[in-house]
């Protein structure tokens, strides 16, 4: 099967660009001639070790998908056709990847393949959540409500994680410049001190003996130290890698201290808000519950929902497992149970996300305001400790003149 660029005109007058899968250019032909279009140009596109498209992570961006989201509502509620709606966002989409993609969803629907299989086959760009989403919208004819839904998904989640991100960005900037900090005078400042110690003849402060002895550890046995921090990444990416490794690493993440209990309110929010929407959208729910269960996010949770699942298809309450798992506090629990009984699961689900979300926000502005001393605190005592290292022999050297 190869990939062909064409440049096209319809019956209308409109002219059109686009890729289409082949297996040679005159099957390529053929199918473009039987959809009615003139054909101006058709190549095969050559993919090459550098054409080759490599995605690390997600290919588009979370703004550009929301929006994405936004447009294509507005655009199926004020009555443009899907078909000329996928045509207008990959037109004026900002991101190359979804431009691209959208033209080959596009060239699907110009077959007469359904919006959500067209799509199934860029699941790189469009995950499991958003298929089944679209799906049961077009199975339900509310399509426009889906895409709002999803839109108001992915910006709560976008919402969180950033808060969640600027949280932790600002100890790991301070955690980092201490480390410089320190490897730069304990190489470059503390050498200087070394002769001038040696000729006092005079017996050195605990201190002061061990910053010297890291210090020369550093400039001569650096390799060790380099082959240390090299031993730890190699060993944190292994073991993330396996299924055991992965699962304590995120059980790490949930108990470490102050930042335990934002991790673990950011996975509930996430959990519930995804939930939420797969419901609300008239996905099954045993089918939700399996997404959720991929999107969690965390091994730990994960595990629990996989065993709510198991619980689930034997007939028994959802709410009655997750009471078991101490990552979901009573509360949410509670909700689930309510809603179970009451026919409303979603729109408790949605009252947890939004609890959720709104305490993390809280959460991570309490942390800014109670880091940022203790940060410039933890920096101001490195620097203070190698400074007093120095200094104590000089004044023991003044104190015996």
């Amino acid at each position: 099967m190869a990939q062909f660029e064409y440049q096209v005109r319809t019956n209308s007058g409109k002219q059109l660009k686009g890729t289409l899968n082949a297996t040679d250019k005159t099957a390529a032909m053929e199918e473009l001639r039987k959809r009615g279009l003139t054909v101006f140009s058709l190549n095969e596109r050559r993919m090459t070790l550098f054409s080759k498209e490599i995605y690390i992570g997600s290919p588009v961006k979370t703004i550009h998908f929301i929006i994405f989201c936004r447009q294509f509502s507005t655009l199926i509620r004020a009555g443009v056709t899907i078909l000329d709606a996928t045509r207008i966002l990959a037109d004026q989409t900002e991101s190359k990847v979804l431009r691209k993609t959208l033209q080959d969803v596009y060239s699907s629907l110009m077959r007469g393949i359904a919006l959500s299989q067209s799509m199934q086959e860029h699941r790189k760009v469009f995950p499991p959540l958003f298929i089944s989403m679209l799906r049961a919208g077009e199975e339900s004819g509310d399509l426009e409500g889906t895409l709002d839904r999803l839109a108001v998904y992915f910006e709560k989640r976008h919402g969180t994680r950033e808060k969640i991100k600027s949280a932790l960005t600002y100890p790991v900037t301070v955690g980092l410049l201490a480390v410089a900090v320190t490897v730069y005078l304990l190489a470059a400042i503390i050498p200087q001190f070394v002769n001038m110690f040696a000729s006092m003849n005079a017996k050195l402060p605990a201190i002061t003996v061990i910053v010297l002895s890291l210090s020369n550890s550093l400039q001569k046995q650096w390799y060790i130290w380099v082959l240390v921090l090299l031993l730890l990444i190699i060993s944190y990416i292994i073991l993330q890698r396996s299924e055991r490794g992965a699962y304590w690493i995120d059980y790490a993440k949930l108990k470490v201290p102050i930042f335990g209990k934002l991790n673990q309110k950011g996975s509930i929010a996430q959990f519930a808000r995804t939930f939420s929407s797969l419901y609300a959208s008239s996905v099954p729910i045993l089918q939700a519950l399996t997404i959720v269960e991929e999107v969690a996010g965390n091994k730990v949770i994960e595990g629990y929902l996989r065993q709510a699942g198991e619980s689930l298809r034997k007939g028994n309450p959802l709410s009655e497992p997750l009471k078991k798992a101490w990552v979901f506090p009573p509360m949410v629990t509670q909700m689930i149970a309510i809603g179970e009984e009451t026919g409303a699961l979603d729109q408790m689900l949605s009252k947890v996300a939004d609890f959720y979300e709104m305490d993390v926000d809280n959460t991570v502005d309490r942390l800014k305001s109670l880091l940022e001393p203790l940060l410039i605190t933890f920096l101001s005592a490195i620097v203070g400790i190698i400074v007093a290292a120095i200094m104590l022999p000089m004044f023991s050297l003044y104190n015996n003149l």
